[in-house]
């Protein structure tokens, strides 16, 4: 009989999510993952599932992946149990579990041996089940608490380890270290986390020395063989077929329907390299489209050209402006996973140009996207418009993937991934990406110089508001309000970042008055405080044509379209019959002042006007006077109204 007991471990609640089924299986003869089926396309015997927390999007793990946890385990428990648990010549793949920072699931021989989670100032930690204990038998020299028999048919019923019950402890035990629980013989049979120090652990001690979470009856594990990825993609030669053939499909029938000229947006990233895998496989001779934001990894730049160089695919590059990140940063401050500005200008901005450039009339771009990444791309559909990139239609042959289904793509065409897979990373992006989790910024800052760079512009933006290095050191510029959940964990750390909002401070206050019963009734903006330098009213005037015909004295200091009035000081007067219509106007004049003022000149904009009006010029947006026909379709989406709004926060 085998009785197994879970509970959450983390001092803080993350919740579960699940983005779509979970596929993964196990074949025990050949000792691999198997996906969605239920007969191993290798030797043909019955697979069994595995049950792993979701969203259960599983991937290979590296030999980054291994050698950490490896060297975690050592750590922990004492020289050899990492190779004991995750030996030689075995698979083992990993699944990302939700967490405040950073936290997978290792999966090996059929089992999740355990949990290599990132906390806040403290670093890598294993959580291990009770395969990996029981591989530590006879190899751990740490971490061990021996149990009287008595207490232990409690424990497998459900009981935590209280003092009383401990026979003896391994010394240097800490409260808050992983142990495992080991009959008299030293045979495992529960993990858990230490509630008292080894010290502490005395006899005629009380109260709880160890909190449960895993116990198993002990029994002798089955052998496993040694498997390669080779035999990996055999058992699952079935499973790929049908889902690379239902992505073909996919593909060729979108193509057809759309009757737009199409490409592939190309990242660098696995999933990028798996749509391109489609494409050829669908007969698709289309180009790869690769925007270079600036703030790509070297290796990720090579290895697109690589790619589309095997494959003999025309490659695209737009090259984000030189000045964008900089401008953004100096506007904006650093983006946030709450304030995400860097994407529209160093991304959408580009994409929207090359779009203009090489497909006016529109273009159906094939992007690797996968329901699996987050609950915003689980809700999307397979094809869809972005308001931001007009002209451009999205869809996805990989929607319904799991990260395993893409690699097992990759390994069974002989490709080869970004090499910062193999160094650490799960997702690539941009280097400095505040999306990033605090253990992936950890290895970028070790292997990557470009680190360096973004690590003195940090330290040069919080030194201008009176930030201490922990707000650099902890992550924490990652977000413009940082979630309390967060917060307490820094605050459990024993870390203090200052002020929790330093960007949320870049703000004005807003002075607004309406008089009413008077006609016609009048409105009023002061937003001086949020443009303290003034306004540039020749600027503003010329971009307050989006709006209708703009009148302007440059002696006396003002602007005026629709009936609302901008003085250079930042103030914003405006009058009307009806209030409602009233607020619209100025709202909307406010909106274009702003985008006026904080233009990084990404381009969003222009591929919105059909008027051919709009340009670039030093930087920023410029409205040819005479062209435009004031119908207000660039007016939004715009980084700047969109993050130099929430600056302001009104």
């Amino acid at each position: 009989m085998q009785i197994h007991l879970y509970q959450r471990t983390y001092s803080h609640t993350v919740a579960q999510v699940r983005l779509g089924k979970m596929p993964l299986r196990w074949c025990d003869r050949c000792n691999v993952p198997v996906l969605e089926i239920k007969e191993c396309g290798s030797c043909g015997g019955s697979t069994r599932p595995v049950e792993i927390t979701p969203p259960g999007d599983a991937r290979p793990a590296f030999s980054h992946d291994i050698e950490l946890a490896r060297r975690t385990l050592d750590a922990q428990f004492g020289d050899g149990v990492g190779l004991a648990v995750l030996p030689e010549g075995h698979v083992a793949i990993m699944s990302k579990a939700p967490a405040l920072d950073r936290m997978d699931e290792i999966i090996a021989d059929g089992a999740v041996q355990g949990t290599m989670r990132y906390d806040v100032g403290r670093g890598w930690t294993f959580l291990p089940r009770m395969p990996a204990a029981r591989s530590m038998e006879g190899v751990m020299s740490r971490g061990r608490i021996f149990a009287d028999d008595g207490a232990i048919p409690f424990i497998l019923k459900g009981s935590n380890m209280l003092a009383p019950g401990v026979v003896s402890a391994d010394p240097g035990i800490r409260a808050g270290d992983e142990v495992v629980l080991l009959d008299k013989q030293g045979l495992a049979f529960a993990a858990g986390l230490a509630r008292m120090s080894s010290e502490e652990m005395i006899p005629g001690a009380k109260g709880m020395a160890v909190k449960v979470r895993w116990v198993e009856e002990h029994h002798d594990d089955p052998s496993r063989t040694p498997a390669t990825w080779d035999r990996v993609v055999e058992a699952n030669r079935p499973e790929m077929e049908r889902m690379t053939s239902e992505a073909v499909s996919f593909m060729q029938r979108t193509v057809r329907q759309h009757g737009l000229p199409a490409m592939i947006s190309f990242s660098g990233g696995k999933d990028s390299l798996a749509t391109l895998l489609l494409a050829r496989k669908a007969e698709l001779d289309i180009p790869v489209f690769f925007i270079d934001t600036g703030l790509e990894f070297p290796e990720t730049v090579e290895h697109v050209r690589d790619v589309a160089a095997r494959h003999g695919a025309e490659l695209i590059v737009e090259q984000a402006p030189r000045e964008a990140f900089q401008e953004g940063l100096r506007v904006f401050g650093p983006p946030g996973r709450d304030y995400r500005w860097c994407c529209k200008t160093n991304k959408l901005g580009p994409t929207v140009r090359a779009i203009m450039k090489h497909y006016p009339n529109g273009v159906l771009s094939f992007i690797g996207q996968r329901r699996y990444e987050s609950e915003a791309r689980a809700s999307k559909p397979r094809v869809w418009n972005n308001p931001w990139t007009p002209g451009q239609v999205g869809a996805s042959p990989i929607q319904n993937w799991t990260a395993l289904h893409v690699w097992l793509l990759i390994m069974g065409e002989g490709e080869k991934g970004n090499p910062w897979y193999e160094r650490g990373l799960d997702r690539i992006g941009c280097f400095m990406c505040p999306a990033s989790d605090l253990a992936e910024l950890e290895r970028v800052k070790e292997g990557s110089p470009l680190y360096e760079e973004w690590d003195a512009a940090l330290r040069t933006y919080a030194g201008s508001k009176g930030l201490p290095d922990e707000w650099i050191e902890y992550g924490a510029w990652r977000w413009r309000r940082i979630p309390p959940s967060y917060r307490q964990e820094l605050e459990k750390a024993g870390v203090d970042i200052g002020r929790s909002e330093a960007k949320a401070e870049e703000t004005t206050n807003l002075r607004l008055f309406l008089a009413k019963g008077v006609s016609p009734c009048i409105l009023g903006y002061s937003i001086e405080e949020a443009f303290s330098h003034g306004l540039d009213l020749e600027r503003v005037a010329n971009v307050l044509n989006i709006i209708g015909a703009v009148e302007i004295s440059q002696v006396e200091g003002w602007c005026a379209v629709d009936q609302v009035t901008v003085f250079d000081e930042g103030a914003l007067i405006g009058k009307d019959q009806d209030p409602e219509t009233l607020k619209e106007k100025v709202e909307r004049v406010r909106r274009a002042v702003v985008k006026a003022e904080e233009c990084v000149g990404c381009g969003v904009c222009i591929a919105r006007c059909c008027e051919g009006a709009l340009r670039i010029e030093l930087g920023k947006i410029v409205v040819d006077a005479a062209a435009c026909i004031h119908c207000g379709r660039c007016a939004e989406p715009c980084p700047a109204v969109t993050f130099g709004d929430s600056a302001f926060d009104f």
